[in-house]
């Protein structure tokens, strides 16, 4: 069992989450350490000592948000209707996105070394994949689609999001709805080209 903080030191460490949770959100996961520290008033020396790397800094950060910006999966699996619900969830995930610039490259890529936000992140991917399999089941979503086409309209997403937040904050939604249309199972025509396998999809999303 790890001991507890002293007063001064969970304080610090309390400044540099809150810190890192705003630049990280304005920002993406790269954004400089030195800005967090600064932020957060400490030294970088002692964001160091509390988060001894940026995975640690992302497992204290982010794995409450992930599971709770993600919560819309139980909401779309309640809809009475698969399609909708669907279309809740992909237009959730969307809106986090457009919002949050650090939680988009969370679910955007891979992190092996942050345990906790994986596992976060593991839990969002077993509901997305409910959520496709009912729409399928009922007939409503192309057969073809996976979850890997999910992650790549993420991707797309993300940088639609990144080209018009300052022109045009919701853009994203005309693109998101085009797309929505072309995955009904009433609109789909074979395609040639295969999902990602998932090896694919893992060096992807480590690059």
């Amino acid at each position: 069992m790890s001991k507890p903080l002293r007063r001064d030191a969970q304080h610090n460490r309390d400044k540099l989450i809150a810190a890192a949770t705003v630049v990280f959100a304005e920002r993406g996961i790269d954004a400089p350490l030195e800005e967090i520290a600064r932020q957060a008033g400490v030294s970088i020396g002692t964001l160091y000592n509390r988060f001894p790397s940026r995975a640690a800094l992302f497992d204290a950060v982010f794995p409450d948000r992930v599971a709770n910006s993600l919560l819309f999966g139980d909401q779309a699996l309640a809809c009475e209707d698969p399609w909708d619900g669907f279309v809740l969830f992909v237009t959730k995930l969307c809106e986090l996105q457009a919002g949050d610039r650090g939680l988009t490259d969370l679910i955007t890529r891979r992190f092996p070394d942050a345990t906790a936000v994986a596992e976060a992140c593991g839990n969002g991917l077993d509901k997305a994949s409910q959520v496709i399999e009912r729409a399928q089941r009922a007939g409503s979503l192309r057969p073809d689609f996976t979850f890997a086409d999910l992650v790549a309209l993420t991707w797309a997403n993300a940088r639609i999001v990144a080209a018009t937040q300052d022109a045009a904050p919701t853009a994203w939604r005309r693109h998101l709805a085009f797309l929505l249309d072309g995955l009904r199972a009433g609109a789909a025509h074979p395609i040639d080209e295969p999902p990602l396998t998932a090896d694919q999809l893992d060096a992807a999303m480590r690059a």
